[in-house]
């Protein structure tokens, strides 16, 4: 889509700005302004500075105090940087108030997630989604930025009498609105017949935090290609692939990964593509267990689920990424090498995470994806007997 605010391709410095509150610890503060590095750098930006600043709640006019804002402008003169970025979603005044301060390019989280699924969207129905959540978020915070607008339909004969250029970008991007909303339901029709056409076979969903491997076990399973790339959100597009372990055939689909601070507009826009959960009778529940926070983003997923689908569904705990597991300094009450083993990870605390099956595997190094493969077997099984109680044949 021509005209959203977007990290170029062409690598770009920029400072990231987050709140401490009442209600975020310094610790959980540094790691959602690690998260926000990692997004940056998924859109092709360098982070050269982090700035934090304690405050009960976010100030309502710049987000920041205006004296953090000024040593943020200072620094920023000074070493020749054009662009920052705040943890937060930015309301449209935040967001004039701190373009008229700092006179440079300011994006929020949303919009930087925003432009990471642009640039990863591959097929029409996702570009399709991602065009409709950047249009809902440019709405309400039009400014003389988007003047350009009215040259996308002709300008002449557009303006009405009396018409400020806001107000016919606004009426702009509400019909583009409309069409996208249209061409999604016209989509989402589509793949509903798709889905009602897959037969009786048992529905499997990778759900989980984004770059925790979803992919790569996806490729394991089904032996297929999908793209996977230890960057953030690599997979957009909803994958369904027939997989059969031993004599049981099921369907098995890769969704889009989660992150804390989801824009509400994703949500709204990708409608089919969490559809895909709703319908799905297990779920594996992708966790990194390499990643220091993993219990968080857990919270995160189920969180999001809930929100999704509030029926309780029989889901399997994998945690993946073993081989680059280190554990936290506190656990080490025995010899590292024996706490990293598999037997003693099965003894943990963190095989009792969930209320049913947990497995840990490393993906990657293909290590003991065959638990994986019996206990994935073992509970489609279950539902399969649920499901038609006088066929013998797969049991």
């Amino acid at each position: 889509m021509q005209g959203h605010v977007t990290v170029d391709a062409v690598e770009e410095r920029c400072v990231l700005v987050g709140v401490i509150t009442s209600e975020t610890s310094e610790e959980v503060a540094q790691e959602h302004l690690d998260e926000l590095e990692f997004l940056a750098e998924t859109a092709g930006a360098i982070t050269v500075e982090k700035f934090f600043q304690k405050l009960p709640y976010p100030n309502p006019r710049t987000y920041v105090g205006t004296g953090k804002l000024e040593e943020i402008k200072q620094y920023m003169k000074a070493l020749d940087i054009e662009l920052i970025i705040f943890d937060d979603e930015l309301s449209p005044s935040q967001l004039r108030n701190i373009e008229r301060e700092l006179e440079c390019k300011v994006l929020d989280r949303t919009i930087l997630i925003l432009d990471i699924f642009a640039s990863r969207a591959r097929s029409f129905h996702a570009k399709t989604q991602v065009e409709l959540a950047q249009l809902q978020y440019m709405l309400p915070r039009l400014t003389r930025m988007w003047t350009h607008l009215e040259r996308q339909k002709g300008g002449i004969g557009l303006r009405g009498p009396g018409e400020s250029q806001i107000e016919t970008d606004r009426r702009i991007i509400q019909q583009r609105i409309s069409l996208m909303k249209e061409r999604l339901r016209e989509i989402d029709k589509q793949m509903t017949v798709q889905r009602s056409n897959r037969g009786q076979l048992v529905r499997v969903a990778l759900v989980g935090y984004t770059n925790v491997g979803k992919s790569t076990i996806m490729n394991l399973l089904s032996k297929s290609d999908v793209f996977a790339e230890n960057k953030l959100f690599a997979t957009l597009d909803t994958t369904v692939r027939k997989v059969v372990i031993d004599n049981m055939p099921l369907l098995l689909t890769d969704t889009v990964g989660f992150i804390r601070k989801l824009p509400q507009q994703l949500m709204e826009s990708f409608k089919s593509t969490l559809d895909e959960v709703r319908e799905a009778d297990l779920l594996i529940h992708v966790l990194d267990i390499a990643h220091p926070n993993f219990e968080e983003q857990f919270e995160v997923v189920n969180e999001t689920l809930n929100e999704i689908d509030n029926t309780e569904k029989p889901t399997i705990i994998v945690f993946n990424k073993i081989d680059a597991y280190q554990p936290p300094l506190a656990d080490l009450n025995e010899p590292e090498e024996d706490i990293r083993t598999l037997d003693s990870l099965k003894k943990s605390w963190m095989s009792r995470m969930g209320k049913t099956n947990c497995v840990f595997i490393s993906a990657t190094n293909k290590e003991n994806v065959e638990e994986l493969k019996e206990v994935l077997y073992k509970e489609v099984k279950a539902i399969f007997k649920v499901r038609y109680p006088y066929n013998n044949f797969l049991y």
